[in-house]
């Protein structure tokens, strides 16, 4: 598996990224898995969607969710620099700038949006960054996402308490972390919370480190422009309820700046995640 994403990474972009749409049309012609879910999840977060809306949304969904995957794989095994000539527009670098610079420590939430993984380099550009990294099960992927992640200043904590002890002892010391706070938590690590008109259990880690920490929290996003070989970054500045010490009101905030960002490229997000799984009532959407 290392050789096969070593070799698929020396591709060129535009042709991993065609590629990636050949699959996604196999993928929409057929109800398979990611289709079936992407459909799922754009039902509930869009109901105001007709049918032929719905359809197309789905379908650039599908599609653009294939393209990130397999530029994942090129962005890892190239040099951080590669990533960074990809940038055609930077908007809002004075936010993380400005937050660096008050040296109140930096959460920066990133949902699970766009080509996420190109913000390591840029982030690395202006701080050393403290992230989590849970290794991967097949030891090859694990390898090569290793090799990736050692490019760069970034300090790898483990998923466990003692990653968040020294994300919480980084942020003190005025330094930068990095989390995608839209997955599904365990129930001991999550609360019900509004997120796209559905009340499903919303991950706590940003909002007790934000009430903790008093710390600055922005959002970062990367998303594929017109040209589909460029990219834009965009850091936008969150609302101060997610420092409060209302867990309720914090995450609420942090859901609803996570939908505002999601809502800028909807087709870019990716729907294929069971994120609707643990909603209040008990009932699973997924299950056929």
């Amino acid at each position: 598996m290392y050789l096969i994403l070593k070799l698929a990474s020396k591709l060129p972009l535009w042709f991993l990224q065609t590629l990636a749409c050949w699959a996604a049309c196999i993928l929409n012609s057929f109800n398979s898995s990611i289709k079936r879910i992407t459909a799922i999840n754009i039902q509930l977060a869009y109901p105001q969607l007709n049918d032929e809306e719905r359809t197309q949304l789905i379908r650039a969904s599908v599609r653009s969710q294939c393209m990130t995957y397999l530029e994942f794989v090129k962005c890892w095994g190239m040099p951080p620099q590669y990533s960074l000539n990809l940038f055609d527009k930077i908007e809002g670098e004075t936010i993380l700038t400005d937050a660096l610079a008050s040296q109140k420590g930096v959460i920066v939430v990133i949902p699970h949006f766009g080509c996420w993984e190109l913000l390591n380099a840029w982030l690395n550009v202006h701080t050393q960054p403290m992230i989590m990294y849970k290794p991967n099960k097949i030891k090859g992927v694990n390898r090569y996402l290793l090799e990736a992640r050692q490019q760069f200043n970034a300090t790898l904590v483990p998923t466990d308490e003692t990653g968040i002890r020294a994300i919480f002892k980084h942020l003190k010391s005025g330094g930068l972390t990095v989390i995608l706070p839209d997955h599904l938590p365990k129930a001991s690590g999550g609360i019900y919370a509004e997120f796209f008109q559905q009340s499903t259990l919303s991950a706590t880690i940003v909002s007790k480190l934000a009430s903790k920490t008093q710390c600055s929290v922005i959002g970062l996003s990367c998303v594929r422009s017109s040209d589909p070989s460029k990219f834009n970054v965009h850091c936008t500045a969150l609302s101060e309820d997610i420092l409060s010490k209302d867990l309720q009101l914090s995450i609420k905030a942090l859901n609803h700046a996570m939908q505002d960002i999601i809502n800028t490229a909807p087709e870019q997000y990716i729907w294929s995640y069971k994120r609707f799984r643990n909603r209040t009532g008990g009932v699973n959407p997924y299950r056929k």
